[in-house]
């Protein structure tokens, strides 16, 4: 670890805080560093690798595509990609993808694609996007200023202008904030940077009738949620409200970078060509690997057992809760999206979770977020569990 950490500090942007580990090799929710010691994962990427590390579906589909196809642009057509686009319409409420390279440029196809439309539907003016403080949709410029969280906008601005933010699940300031001019509210359905935060059914309610009111899109960031994390494919299914557009990354491909935009045709059809493009967007191999993903992910049988795992795991977290109600709050989130609220400051519970080698996060410092791959096993969840007591009692 330490030549590989050697060469990273001379030679990589120091933007980061990272662990001192060096990870060569990965397996199911375990991982092993150069010296060969193991690690759980109940971080996975931050959601991404929903099927674990090389699961072995997501490595021969992406073996049998680079053998035959690895770029050719998007001017021409590929299989993969085309059928990778069937597949989350058939499985959405959406008619049309728009493929790109990672969340925050879906965020970004998403904000143009509505400032675009009201633009062409409603002539100029109606610029304003609704957002939520505490939200966070990425680092690039829209995403950025999207993102209700001011520590990231730290020597960026001025932001993107006509964003407005209100706090989560508050109705009333939603009201006042979506108005004729207004031509998006994006949302989250769970707050994940934020710290695992779920909106309440109506707030989404209200916000679905705000925009059709005010000739408004609806756009569900669902970059963490999406793809089976909550034990829906996405996580709008929960609360019966459809967006007309919907952002997805992180666990698509399963480990790759891949991003997509779906929309409803009439919303999609402003994009005319030239109007946005993506050069890697949907590449073949990305794609190949995430129609493996979705051939699993997409089972309903797969889905219900990842909301077993996840009551299971949210009742282990529960328990602790009781057992130790001077360090815990409670648990908030869905399905294998969770995080433990604490008393104690979680990064330090995130630490010495990492010292006995299980790997998590922290996005608040009353928050230890849990989201280890959809395929983790009720014995890791219990090791998780132990762990946790074991530091709790200490």
């Amino acid at each position: 670890m330490a030549y590989l950490k050697d060469l990273g500090e001379l030679y990589l942007a120091q933007n980061y805080r990272r662990f001192p580990v060096a990870f060569v090799e990965g397996k199911g929710a375990r991982l092993f560093d150069e010296e060969g010691r193991e690690y759980l994962d109940f971080c996975a990427g931050i959601a991404v690798c929903a099927l674990g590390h090389s699961p072995p579906e997501v490595v021969s589909a992406i073996k049998e595509q680079a053998a035959r196809l690895l770029h050719v642009s998007n001017l021409y057509w590929t299989e993969p990609q085309a059928r990778l686009a069937q597949v989350l319409v058939e499985n959405s409420f959406a008619d049309r993808v728009f493929f790109c390279n990672s969340g925050a440029e879906a965020v970004e196809a998403a904000l143009k694609l509505a400032r675009r439309y009201a633009w062409l539907r409603h002539g100029p003016g109606k610029t304003k996007i609704v957002a939520l403080e505490n939200s966070f949709h990425g680092r690039t410029y829209g995403a950025l200023s999207a993102t209700g969280q001011p520590a990231y906008w730290e020597g960026f601005e001025p932001l993107v202008p006509d964003f407005v933010h209100v706090p989560p699940n508050d109705l009333e300031a939603l009201r006042e904030a979506v108005d004729e001019r207004t031509c998006a509210v994006i949302l989250e359905p769970i707050l994940g940077e934020g710290g695992v935060i779920p909106l309440e059914r109506e707030f989404l309610e209200t916000a679905r009738r705000l925009c059709d009111q005010a000739g408004a899109l609806l756009i569900l960031d669902e970059i963490q949620t999406g793809v089976g994390r909550t034990g829906q494919l996405f996580a709008y299914q929960h609360y019966g409200v459809e967006p007309e557009v919907m952002c997805l990354a992180k666990g698509l491909a399963g480990g790759l970078p891949l991003g997509a935009m779906l929309a409803k045709a009439e919303v999609m059809e402003v994009l005319s060509p030239g109007s946005h493009a993506s050069t890697f967007g949907g590449n073949p191999v990305c794609c190949a690997a995430a129609l493996a993903v979705l051939e699993r992910v997409r089972d309903p049988d797969f889905l219900a057992e990842v909301r077993l795992k996840g009551e299971a795991l949210r009742k282990g977290l529960l328990g602790l809760c009781e057992k130790f109600p001077e360090k815990l709050k409670g648990v908030r989130g869905l399905g294998l999206l969770l995080a433990l609220e604490t008393r104690i400051p979680a990064p330090e519970l995130m630490q010495a979770l990492f010292e006995r080698r299980i790997l998590t996060t922290a996005p608040k410092p009353e928050a230890l977020r849990l989201t280890p791959p959809l395929t983790i096993s009720y014995r890791e969840i219990d090791a998780l569990l132990s762990a946790l007591e074991e530091i709790l009692k200490a």
